[in-house]
């Protein structure tokens, strides 16, 4: 009985064992850009708390540090939305092995290629291409990390201008204090303006848009998962 199971099985025993190794070989390629991704979030992290150290360390500093990190940070998107398309690609590849190759095992059911699951990654692997575009990515990095460092860049530039060197009294005192060279204080709060309602824009318009469109990651009623690792603690 088990003979035949085996020789209708897609596989062979060397075959599975090759596939194990191609898993673990997408799950190492993507915590690499997993990494990748980390390394940029912390450039910006790091940046910011750096201009807001210089523009906050006296009365008399300028804000212009601010105003120029917020520029820095926007590159670093720039780079890790590249980067998160990449991490996206190889996790996709990874999640297909654990949930149509593994998947089965677990449920004893063996492996199965009847959906074409392995003509699909097969077809990847010929001619791969990423799975998410850039604006999506940009989206996605924008909602769970940059936006927060963008509106403390942006709480921190208005607070400065309105407390140093001495609380504000008037408009015409915040366009003096906005100023930046040639640039009236007018242009550059608007130029700011725009700057960041780019983001909050892209961050909105992405957030249902690709993959994952109307799919809840809510958390469950029932944690059966923690239960069992609590039952095996």
């Amino acid at each position: 009985m088990s003979s035949s199971k085996e020789e209708n099985a897609p596989f062979s025993v060397a075959e599975i064992g090759a596939l194990a190794h191609l898993y673990r070989g997408e799950v190492y390629r993507s915590t690499v850009w997993r990494t990748r991704l980390d390394a940029s979030t912390n450039w910006a992290v790091v940046s910011t708390g750096l201009a807001l150290s210089l523009t906050f360390s006296s009365a008399a500093a300028s804000p212009l540090p601010l105003v120029l990190v917020g520029l820095l940070v926007a590159v670093f998107l720039y780079i890790e939305a590249r980067r998160y398309r990449f991490f996206d690609f190889w996790r996709v590849r990874a999640h297909i092995l654990e949930t149509q190759f593994f998947g089965p095992m677990l449920l004893g059911q063996g492996v199965h290629t009847d959906n074409g699951w392995n003509k699909i990654l097969y077809e990847d692997y010929r001619t791969p291409r990423l799975h998410i575009t850039f604006l999506d990515a940009v989206g996605r990095r924008l909602r769970k990390n940059y936006a927060w460092i963008f509106t403390i860049q942006v709480v921190a530039y208005l607070g400065k201008l309105a407390i140093h060197p001495v609380p504000l009294s008037s408009f015409d005192e915040l366009w003096v204090r906005a100023a930046i060279g040639p640039f009236p204080g007018q242009v550059v709060l608007l130029a700011g303006l725009a700057f960041h309602s780019t983001w909050l824009v892209l961050a909105v318009m992405t957030l249902h848009a690709g993959r994952g469109k109307g799919q809840s990651r809510s958390l469950p009623t029932k944690d059966r998962v923690l239960e069992l690792a609590r039952q095996a603690a």
